[in-house]
């Protein structure tokens, strides 16, 4: 089986989340079951035989943290999300493959990455984003909450990987800056996806092939949801309440 190089993304300031341990330089190093998230993280990329090389992005002031001792290779982020992945993706070819991974995973493991992965080799895209359907989460996961998109095929919420070529990131940066220039204004969004796309998605009628097909648009790439089935893949640590329900789930 093919194994694929990951980034993880554990850059950032201080929030109200890392708040809750003091030294800490952002939310992935706060302790979760007395195991940093990020190294609960990387714990998981490591265990499964789909993943090699491993390039952690992290403050400069925690290169040399133990939480990250499981990386290949830790580089410096950035002021933005989309510099610390730009910072990341240094090195690698144009067509690589690349798995990029957020750092609040408290659950992930092997079969969730496999799965993702195995999935992702299956199709050709250049860009892939893992979702989870609600059904699969509720009956695992019930006391952590999640936002639901209501699709066609059932109400989804996005995962914690993707997967990238480096070729994609000029366009995606530059989505992502539209996107953040309209998020607050739904005329605005909706020039930006199309008046349909918007329409279909706000009564619950958007299928998850269309959206595909319009991001794929967007981005002059092929764009696919991989829809997965393992919950601990979309379970994150994103507020203070999370922190509360991990450590009572994941404390020992």
């Amino acid at each position: 089986m093919r194994a694929l190089d990951a980034i993880l993304l554990a850059g950032g300031g201080p929030d109200a989340v890392a708040a809750l341990e003091p030294g800490a330089p952002n939310k992935a190093f706060v302790r979760i079951g007395g195991i940093p998230l990020v190294q609960r993280t990387l714990s998981g990329l490591r265990a499964s035989s789909r993943i090699d090389r491993i390039v952690a992005v992290a403050p400069p002031s925690a290169a040399a943290h133990p939480a990250l001792a499981g990386a290949s290779e830790v580089r410096g982020d950035g002021a933005r999300m989309f510099e610390s992945l730009r910072s990341g993706m240094q090195g690698f070819t144009e067509d690589a493959l690349v798995i990029v991974a957020a750092s609040d995973l408290p659950a992930l493991d092997a079969p969730a990455v496999d799965e993702f992965i195995d999935a992702v080799l299956e199709r050709d895209v250049d860009v892939a984003y893992a979702c989870l359907e609600r059904r699969y989460h509720e009956p695992v996961y019930p006391e952590f909450p999640h936002t639901w998109a209501r699709m066609r095929e059932g109400s989804f919420c996005g995962g914690g990987l993707v997967a990238l070529r480096p070729r994609a990131l000029p366009r995606l940066g530059a989505f992502m800056d539209a996107l953040g220039r309209a998020r607050k204004s739904p005329l605005r969004l909706a020039g930006l996806f199309g008046f349909d796309v918007m329409f279909r998605f706000a009564i619950g009628r958007l299928r998850i092939a269309d959206a595909e097909a319009r991001a794929s648009r967007l981005l002059a790439a092929r764009v696919g949801a991989i829809r997965c089935t393992q919950p601990q893949i979309a379970l994150n640590v994103d507020r203070v309440e999370d922190v509360v329900r991990a450590n009572a789930r994941f404390g020992g």
